[in-house]
C-alpha cells in the first residue's frame, strides 16, 4: 500500500527535524532476549540500557527505571547511528532535551511514526515500533541521554579470542569453493552473516558473529574474512578451512561501524583496523590474529567553528594502494585522518579538513582519489591518496549517501564516479579525470533524476551498461520495494524500473529492496529483498544483460538479509 496524503504531509513537516538514517538505523531490530540460543549476545553495557539508572530531566515527562532501560535500548539499536549516542546530531538533527521538550510530546510522536522522505524510517506505519514504544520513545527523547561507559585497550583485551592460531590454520584452500564469486551476506536480525556461493547459489554456511552486521571487508590475500557488527565485535573468518570459521574476535567498542586491512604492498595482511562510534576512537589490530595494538581517539575541533566535540565517530575506513595508509573518516568534526602503519610505535597521522558529517565513499577508477560524501554538508570531498591531500570539496543534493559509489565512463564527460542522495531523488556524477578531462574534473558534470530519495547505494560495475539505483528509505512502498536502471550508453533517457519485490514474491511485509552488488563476472546483479524478521525475506538475482529474473534464492535462514559482499569485487575495490 502506499502512502495517504496524511502521512505524506505528516513526513513533509518532520524534515525539519528528523534529518535521515542509514541502513544500519532503519532496519528493523530484535530484541536480544529474543534470540535463539547459541545466537550471538551482546555484553551488557549502558548502550544496551542495562543497568542505567534514570537521571530525572526538568519538564520531562516521568519514565520508571524499567521504561528508561527499555527506551535507551531502543535508541541504540535505532537511533544513535545517526543522532549520535549523545544526541548531538549528524546524519539526522540534534534530539537534546532543549530541542525535544519545545516540540513536545504530540509532534514526536507523529514523527517517529511516519517518518519523513529524507530517510527517516516510519517506525510505527511500517509495524517496526507499536503505539505504546512510539510514545515512550516520545518521552525518552526529552530527558538527557545516559552517558555511556568508555573501552579502552583493556577492555578490548579482556574480549579478544584467538580460536584458531595462525600456525594451526591451513596452508592452502581445503574446500572447492569458488571465493572469487563467494557472497558474504549480513543477516542483521540474526547476528549471522550467511556465505553464499555465488555461482551455485546455494547457501556454504551461516556464521554467528556480531550483532547487526554493518559490512564485511576482505583481506588484501582474499583468504581472510572480516566483518563488524553494530556492537563493536569483529569477527575474523578464514575462508580457506574447510568449512570457513572463525578464527579470531574481538570487541572494539560498543558501537561501530567500519573495518579494513592493510593492502599496500610489503604489508598484505599484517594490519587490521577498526573505528568505532563509541568510543569515538579506532583501533589498529595484527592482522593475523586481531591482537590490539593502537588506540586513537578521534575527539576534538570541528572544521567549520572549530569547538569541542565530544563524539566525533569513526565512519568509512580504506587502505590506500599508493602508500601504507589507512584513510579514516571522522563524522562530526570533519577530519579525514591518513594514518601511516609503517611504524605505529611512532603513528604518523596527517589530518585534512574537508566538510563536517563524513560517512560513506569508495575510490575513482584509478584508486587514486578517494570520494566520499560529507552528508549533512551536501558534499563529495576528494582526497588524492598519492598526494595526501584535499583536492576538492564538491557540491551535490541533498544528503549523498553513496555506499561505495559507482564509477564509469561518460561518453561526453569521461571517467565519472556517481553518488545517490538520502535526501532527494538525484543522482550526482563527478568528472574524474583531471590529466585527460581536466575541465571536468571534481565537477558535478550530470545531475540524474531518479526515482526519490531515501536511496542508499548505488552500483555499476566494469563489464556493465548499467547504473543501478535502490530507495529502500522512501515512505512510497512502491518506490522502496524496487529499483531505478539507467542505460550507461543512453544515460540521458528515462531510468527502468525493476519490480525487485513483486519477482521474489514474499507476501506481507515491508519488502524493502536494498544495495544491488555484481557478481564476480559482472554479468549479474544481486538484490536483498529485506522483510521483517518474522517475515520471510529474499535475494532476487537479475540478469545484467536483459534486465530479466534470473533466480530468487529463498532459504528460513535468510533472515533479514541486508548488507552483500562478492569477495573478488570486494578485494580488489571494484565498483
Amino acid at each position: 500500500m502506499r502512502r495517504t496524503k496524511h502521512h505524506l504531509a505528516i513526513s513533509l513537516i518532520s524534515l525539519a527535524i528528523a534529518g535521515s538514517c542509514s541502513i544500519a538505523q532503519a532496519e528493523t531490530e530484535a530484541e536480544h532476549a529474543h534470540k535463539s540460543p547459541g545466537q550471538y549476545e551482546s555484553s551488557a553495557t549502558a548502550m544496551t540500557g542495562e543497568d542505567v539508572k534514570i537521571v530525572k530531566s526538568p519538564g520531562a515527562p516521568d519514565l520508571t527505571e524499567q521504561e528508561f532501560q527499555k527506551a535507551t535500548r531502543i535508541y541504540f539499536e535505532r537511533c544513535a547511528g545517526c543522532h549520535g549516542v549523545l544526541r548531538k546530531g549528524a546524519t539526522g538533527k540534534p534530539l537534546t532535551p532543549d530541542i525535544t521538550q519545545a516540540k513536545g510530546s504530540a509532534y514526536l510522536e507523529a514523527l517517529i511514526s511516519y517518518g519523513s522522505p529524507a530517510g527517516m524510517p516510519s517506525w510505527e506505519t511500517s509495524g517496526e515500533l507499536s503505539k505504546e514504544e512510539v510514545t515512550l520513545m516520545a518521552n525518552f527523547l526529552q530527558h538527557e541521554p545516559p552517558q555511556p561507559p568508555e573501552w579502552g585497550l583493556e577492555e578490548m583485551r579482556n574480549t579478544w579470542k584467538v580460536l584458531i592460531k595462525p600456525e594451526d590454520r591451513p596452508d592452502k584452500q581445503l574446500n572447492d569453493l569458488n571465493l572469487k564469486n563467494l557472497f558474504s551476506v549480513t543477516l542483521r536480525d540474526a547476528g549471522q552473516i550467511a556465505l553464499i556461493d555465488g555461482d551455485s547459489k546455494e547457501i556454504v554456511s551461516v556464521i554467528n558473529t556480531g550483532y547487526a552486521v554493518h559490512i564485511s571487508r576482505i583481506s588484501s590475500s582474499g583468504r581472510y574474512l572480516f566483518v563488524i557488527g553494530r556492537d563493536a565485535k569483529v569477527n575474523m573468518i578464514d575462508l580457506w578451512m574447510k568449512e570457513p570459521a572463525t578464527v579470531a574476535e574481538i570487541k572494539v567498542g560498543l558501537e561501530a561501524r567500519s573495518v579494513e586491512t592493510s593492502k599496500y604492498k610489503g604489508f598484505e595482511d599484517t594490519y587490521a583496523v577498526a573505528g568505532s562510534y563509541w568510543p569515538p576512537q579506532y583501533v589498529i589490530m595484527n592482522g593475523q590474529t586481531m591482537e590490539p595494538l593502537k588506540v586513537v581517539s578521534t575527539r576534538g575541533m570541528t572544521v567549520d567553528t572549530q569547538e569541542y566535540h565530544p563524539e566525533p565517530r569513526v565512519a568509512a575506513i580504506v587502505a590506500s594502494h599508493e602508500k601504507p595508509e589507512f584513510i579514516i573518516n571522522v563524522k562530526e568534526t570533519g577530519k579525514i585522518l591518513l594514518v601511516n602503519y609503517e611504524n605505529i610505535d611512532a603513528l604518523k597521522v596527517t589530518t585534512i579538513d574537508a566538510a563536517r558529517f563524513l560517512h560513506d565513499g569508495g575510490w575513482d577508477s584509478t584508486h587514486r582519489y578517494f570520494l566520499t560524501a560529507a552528508n549533512k554538508s551536501n558534499k563529495v570531498a576528494v582526497i588524492d591518496s598519492k598526494e595526501g591531500s584535499l583536492e576538492a570539496l564538491v557540491e551535490v543534493g541533498a544528503i549523498p549517501h553513496p555506499g561505495r559509489g559507482a564509477n564509469f565512463t561518460d561518453k561526453k564527460f569521461g571517467p565519472v564516479w556517481a553518488t545517490s542522495h538520502l535526501g532527494d531523488g538525484s543522482i550526482a556524477v563527478i568528472g574524474t579525470d583531471p590529466d585527460k578531462h581536466p575541465d571536468n574534473a571534481w565537477k558535478v558534470v550530470r545531475s540524474l533524476d531518479a526515482q526519490g530519495g531515501g536511496s542508499l547505494f548505488i552500483k555499476t560495475h566494469p563489464r556493465s551498461q548499467h547504473l543501478y539505483v535502490d530507495t529502500p528509505l522512501n515512505p512510497d512502498t512502491g518506490i522502496s520495494q524496487s529499483v531505478a536502471v539507467f542505460d550507461l550508453n543512453r544515460i540521458d533517457e528515462k531510468y527502468k524500473i525493476l519490480p525487485i519485490a513483486e519477482w521474489a514474491d514474499l507476501g506481507d511485509g515491508p519488502k524493502r529492496v536494498v544495495q544491488p552488488e555484481f557478481n564476480e563476472a559482472g554479468d549479474e546483479v544481486w538484490f536483498s529483498v529485506w522483510n521483517g524478521k518474522e517475515q520471510e525475506s529474499a535475494i532476487v538475482v537479475v540478469d545484467d544483460k536483459t534486465l530479466a529474473l534470473k533466480t530468487v534464492i529463498k532459504d528460513p535462514r535468510l533472515v533479514t538479509p541486508t548488507g552483500k559482499f562478492n569477495v573478488f569485487n570486494t578485494q580488489y575495490d571494484i565498483y
